[in-house]
């Protein structure tokens, strides 16, 4: 009896396209001990899984799918020596999956960690795949479940020729994640895993400089933090002209 290979989908140049853009985004963000390149976007069944024990992944908030980094065993059992029990691989890698997805137009969920048979069953699912490399080796490869990027269904015209009225009115309903953020900082893989509680981590912003205000990691706003009833709140002060260019 003749055997029938199995069919290969190869990801297209739009997905690439997207995929490329959130390795670009994870590069600078992912603790290494080099600087990474993005590399050529391939399909996932071009890199060999069995090679590859453990992977932070998130899935997206607004649609189905999710990304994911696959990282080498060294860097998760670093993580494991750290100060007060470890660090979780998922919470380590939050900020990459969350620039990732922020580049996709969606937002990430909390970061987990993947091994054994539900990484397996995870990167069954991937549709394109980017390697991170650093000195010709390819050190993490961030992989996407997602397809194609959302689009809005066709508006189709009554009988009597004219297309009804859809404006924006029809998503006020819609939720959206919002975020305030007070700043960053960057930190190696050896500070990370020495920090203790009482450390005091400066951020890239002066005190009293205005909070962002992000709607799934895109920059809309900025303002004040202030206290509302014991709770923290942020009264807008600037709307950005151009969030799309932020």
């Amino acid at each position: 009896m003749t055997q029938t290979a199995p069919t290969i989908v190869l990801p297209d140049a739009n997905l690439i396209e997207r995929a490329t853009r959130a390795a670009a985004a994870v590069a600078p963000l992912l603790p290494s001990a080099g600087a990474l390149e993005v590399g050529q976007g391939i399909a996932p069944h071009e890199v060999p899984i069995t090679e590859w024990s453990v992977a932070a992944v998130a899935d997206f908030v607004t649609e189905a799918g999710l990304v994911g980094v696959l990282v080498k065993q060294d860097l998760t059992a670093a993580l494991a020596a750290a100060p007060d029990g470890g660090l979780d691989l998922g919470a380590a890698v939050q900020p990459a999956l969350d620039a990732a997805a922020a580049t996709l137009g969606v937002g990430a969920r909390t970061g987990r960690s993947l091994a054994g048979a539900a990484l397996i069953e995870t990167w069954e699912s991937a549709t394109v795949a980017v390697p991170l490399m650093s000195g010709g080796a390819v050190e993490a490869v961030l992989f996407l479940t997602s397809t194609a990027p959302v689009t809005p269904p066709p508006v189709f015209a009554p009988a009597g020729g004219h297309a009804p009225v859809r404006g924006v009115e029809l998503l006020h309903g819609v939720a959206m994640e919002v975020t305030v953020e007070l700043g960053r900082t960057r930190l190696s893989v050896r500070e990370l895993l020495a920090l203790s509680p009482g450390d005091v981590l400066e951020l890239d912003r002066a005190a009293g400089s205005p909070a962002d205000l992000l709607v799934n990691g895109r920059l809309i706003a900025r303002g004040e933090v202030v206290v509302v009833d014991e709770d923290f709140a942020l009264r807008v002060t600037e709307i950005v002209a151009n969030p799309a260019g932020s």
